[in-house]
């Protein structure tokens, strides 16, 4: 590997800091459930040809000279696939209460960082005589399709596949041969990342920080770079919910199951996608509890992670995107419609890319700097969605059949991230919700369950042709200009 390809891109450099801030950690998660107990044996065998054929599972991050510049992903010269692959076991009777419960508290463990960022933990005792494998990953070694990609490393069409060709005898050799990271390397990247950002741009920058007065005499004349930053600076407007105002480190996990193809039909028949959808069910779950509370809302402001991949694109490529979504009472295809309006708009501003502008500054400024508006920013969005494409055939690990795919998004300040993964005729979705924010978090999975099986209620018959949601004039309703106000 390359001494570009060890280092971290700007992007997993700035997740990698901003975890100085536990509000702001990017680890997430994802809970594999399996119809039996998987064989250890074979699953440490398969997870230890994992490593070696995605090598950053046998890396662990050196910081810079200084700490100037990007981190570095060195061999860990004391690599054991047993620190990383563990087996627990539930208490009686193993409900699905008690696996989510644990998974929380697995994910608020901090990872050793003198070891590569994963871990491996098989959770035996679900009732039913089921067991569960939580993957759980740092978001500097890959993101949520990147982590889907990675499996394909370790799971099975069939239940006892033939056995697997050998490993490349080189690629076994460089793995066996670790060394130690060149210094000179490790300058030469720094300095790399620092020339990088013009001193003019990070003038430019600086004088905002001190004064943000400055923003309204940035002209024409300011770097790309510089304005995309600024743009973000200047989106101080707070999260919209009157509820949802306080943040903690305690974490409630709940699941929801929904049918793939007949959400499916319905995005189709309503003129819009999947992940228009999902979007929409948890907009119309957040205005339902609102109005359940006692506290009716318009709008809210919700992020939506947008993948970014191409075939060559490295461990980490996705941009964030945030937009208003309407949460006052309406019919729910009408929500979709706005909701796909507002998606489509989001989309094709190219407001997105700016994530990777805030990145590449955020290289050379320090890290209380780099927190604090990381924080700033996390408290103007409301809630978090994601959607990950999965698979459609049955699969399987060390001779367990996967059941369902549950994942688990990072909060980073918000009140709830709804996450969903797509397996054998199901979306499952994840749902990770900050305690103190929302204080009925029941009430809440129960609103986006309702949310969902409204839209399924909608999917339309084998024989229909139109959908009643359209008007005559083929044209869908605005709801942008409604959202401007201020709730």
């Amino acid at each position: 590997m390359s001494g570009n390809e060890r280092r971290m891109t700007d992007a997993e450099a700035l997740m990698w800091r901003l975890e100085k801030d536990p509000y702001l950690s990017s680890t997430f998660a994802n809970i594999t459930v399996l119809d039996r107990p998987p064989d250890m044996d074979r699953l440490v065998a398969r997870m230890e040809r994992t490593s070696i054929l995605f090598p950053r599972l046998r890396r662990k991050v050196q910081l810079m000279p200084a700490n100037v510049g990007n981190p570095m992903w060195v061999d860990d010269p004391a690599f054991d696939i047993r620190h990383h692959v563990r087996r627990v076991a539930l208490p009686a009777p193993g409900s699905m209460r008690q696996l989510q419960d644990l998974v929380t508290l697995l994910i608020a463990d901090p990872f050793d960082r003198s070891r590569p960022l994963w871990q491996f933990i098989v959770v035996d005792g679900l009732e039913g005589g089921r067991s569960a494998m939580v993957l759980k990953l740092h978001h500097t070694i890959t993101d949520g399709q990147g982590g889907v990609e990675l499996s394909l490393h370790y799971l099975d069409m069939e239940r006892d596949p033939a056995p697997l060709p050998p490993v490349d005898p080189e690629v076994l050799m460089a793995a066996a041969n670790v060394r130690e990271p060149d210094p000179g390397d490790a300058l030469r990247g720094a300095m790399s990342d620092t020339l990088r950002v013009p001193v003019a741009v990070l003038k430019q920058v600086r004088d905002v920080l001190a004064d943000p007065s400055l923003i309204a005499q940035i002209g024409s004349s300011t770097s790309a770079t510089v304005r995309n930053v600024l743009a973000q600076l200047q989106d101080t407007d707070r999260a919209r919910s009157p509820l949802w105002t306080d943040r903690s480190l305690r974490r409630r996990l709940e699941t929801a199951r929904v049918p793939y193809k007949e959400m499916r039909a319905v995005s189709k028949m309503l003129g819009g996608t999947l992940n228009t959808a999902f979007v929409t069910a948890a907009a119309h779950a957040a205005g339902r509890y609102h109005d359940l509370m006692g506290t009716p809302v318009e709008s809210l402001r919700a992020s939506m992670a947008i993948s970014t991949r191409t075939d060559a694109s490295q461990s980490n490529a996705f941009s964030l995107a945030r937009m208003l979504v309407p949460t006052a009472q309406m019919p729910i295809a009408d929500r979709f419609a706005a909701v796909d309006e507002i998606i489509t708009a989001t989309r094709s501003s190219g407001s997105a890319g700016a994530v990777d502008a805030v990145a590449t500054i955020a290289t050379v400024l320090p890290t209380s700097v780099i927190t604090r508006l990381a924080r700033a920013q996390s408290q103007t969005v409301d809630f978090a969605t994601s959607n990950v494409r999965g698979a459609g055939t049955p699969l399987y690990v060390a001779g367990s059949k996967l059941l369902g795919n549950y994942p688990v998004g990072p909060l980073a300040g918000v009140a709830f991230n709804m996450t969903l993964l797509s397996y054998m005729g199901s979306l499952d979705v994840g749902i990770n919700i900050d305690e103190a924010a929302v204080e009925n978090p029941d009430l809440l999975r129960d609103s986006l369950q309702d949310a969902f099986g409204e839209l399924v209620a909608l999917a339309p018959a084998p024989q229909a042709t139109t959908s009643p949601t359209v008007p005559a004039d083929g044209r869908k309703p605005r709801w942008r200009d409604r959202l401007r106000r201020r709730s």
